[in-house]
């Protein structure tokens, strides 16, 4: 249902004028219309990120097969002390400055030490992969983000989002976005509309059916079964954006639906790179060291995978945080005091509110982390699914196209058989929705202004 849902149906026409219409009959030629403006300019963007999307889906089993030696190491009796694989990662980049660390969460997996070394990009830190049974070090890659993301899919991430043509090009993904739950949403009434009164083939593709009827039956069936899948993508994805997601983020700080954080400022805030993690000593006293603070996290109810991240500046608290983002509700996080080894705050991922709970899985989920290769594998077939919604769509307009020009849409005017009870908060809702999602505005604005311009165009030809 994305892409051109009904523009290549030659036997689908506007029907004809009628005293009795009702309102989707009036609202159906302005559907049909956004639909195919949509579905033939904006699906190219759809395109690129579907095909990016079911890379990154794959991503991760990728990443795991590249850098299986510095991932894993054969599975010992017993393991070194946090501190002794910490300091065999500072011995061998003894330049840097250890931020975090991430111990194996089960036997045969390495210890992952995070260093903040001059040089990386933003948001890159070098991790160092440790052997916790002998203290040897497997590797040194670049991690970029909190997600760890290692650099194939890192570069593959990045791809995804913008090209790697920096800020401009997350342009491209944003306007995806934007629309993406226009075209979804338009394709959905539109075939729900169409098979009301045959509902056999709503679900299931009409195999009997031949040409123009079999590529829009298979299109509208594909689009049915995906379209809360796109709808989540669509949503989920905004949220990354430069514009709009600005926008999401001031909406959610006014409704109060932001994240809550623990409190790691130790009384005046800091930089996590600040730290040295070689200075023994805090204000206050002698930092009681990793192996402490992991043991105090544990007696907290805290278990693997977790990442430990050292203290943003003298004073500060030690912050241990669960990174099972596989299981939904493993997120808990306590702040240990660098000289005690007490905790000194909780926060429960069970006291977060309902709306920064469906924030935080919605994020996972578009990432592929919630549930682990079962999301995946959904992300990879949403993707597989949008493909092939945009092929048929673009077939069905390819053989409805005229011999010369860009293809025949709907006809125009279709607005003026919409009563204005519904047309005038109709045309404020899309205003609305053009501010809070500026590229689609914009990207609106400028269909209309073209429609426009080819309607006059059109009447001063059969003038003359």
């Amino acid at each position: 249902m994305t892409s051109t849902a009904d523009v290549g149906n030659t036997v689908d026409h506007v029907p004809p004028p009628s005293r009795e219409r009702t309102a989707w009959a009036a609202l159906r030629p302005l559907v049909l219309r956004l639909h195919f403006y949509a579905g033939v300019l904006i699906t190219p963007f759809l395109l690129v990120a579907a095909c990016t999307g079911l890379m990154y889906a794959a991503s991760y089993q990728i990443e795991q097969v590249v850098y299986q030696h510095e991932l894993t190491a054969p599975a010992g009796r017993t393991s070194l002390p946090l501190s002794a694989q910490v300091a065999a990662a500072r011995a061998a980049h003894p330049q840097g400055t250890v931020t975090a660390v991430r111990p194996g969460a089960e036997p045969g997996q390495t210890t992952r030490v995070l260093i903040n070394q001059p040089g990386l990009a933003e948001s890159t830190q070098l991790a160092v992969f440790v052997d916790p049974s002998t203290g040897q070090v497997r590797g040194t890659l670049e991690s970029y983000g909190s997600s760890g993301a290692l650099p194939v899919r890192a570069w593959i991430s990045t791809l995804h989002r913008q090209l790697h043509l920096g800020e401009p090009g997350r342009i491209y993904s944003e306007l995806a976005a934007s629309w993406l739950w226009v075209v979804a949403l338009g394709g959905l009434v539109l075939w729900v509309a169409r098979r009301r009164r045959n509902r056999r083939h709503l679900l299931v593709p009409d195999r009997a059916a031949s040409g123009p009827r079999r590529t829009l039956s298979w299109h509208g069936s594909i689009g049915l079964w995906a379209v809360l899948g796109l709808l989540f993508l669509s949503a989920t994805g905004l949220t990354w954006s430069k514009y709009a997601g600005a926008n999401v983020d001031e909406l959610r700080a006014t409704l109060d639906w932001t994240t809550p954080s623990i409190d790691v400022s130790g009384g005046s805030g800091g930089d996590h790179a600040a730290h040295t993690a070689t200075a023994g000593h805090h204000a206050g006293g002698a930092d009681v060291g990793v192996d402490r603070v992991a043991q105090a996290a544990a007696a907290k109810g805290l278990s693997g995978p977790l990442e430990i991240t050292w203290p943003a500046k003298a004073g500060a608290p030690y912050l241990v945080k669960e990174i099972d983002k596989t299981a939904p509700t493993r997120l808990d996080q306590v702040a240990v005091d660098a000289t005690s080894g007490q905790v000194s705050a909780e926060l429960r991922f069970a006291d977060y509110s309902l709306a920064a709970k469906l924030a935080r899985w919605g994020i996972d989920g578009h990432m592929g982390l919630l549930f682990g290769l079962a999301n995946q594998i959904l992300l990879a077939l949403l993707a597989v699914g949008l493909i092939a919604l945009i092929v048929l769509g673009y077939r069905m307009w390819w053989r409805r196209r005229p011999t010369r020009g860009f293809g025949k849409p709907y006809p125009r005017g279709g607005w003026r058989n919409v009563s204005w009870a519904l047309l005038a908060p109709l045309a404020l809702l899309a205003v609305a929705v053009g501010v809070f999602l500026p590229l689609m505005g914009i990207s609106l604005a400028a269909f209309l202004v073209v429609d426009v311009l080819l309607g006059l165009r059109a009447r001063l030809g059969s003038q003359t």
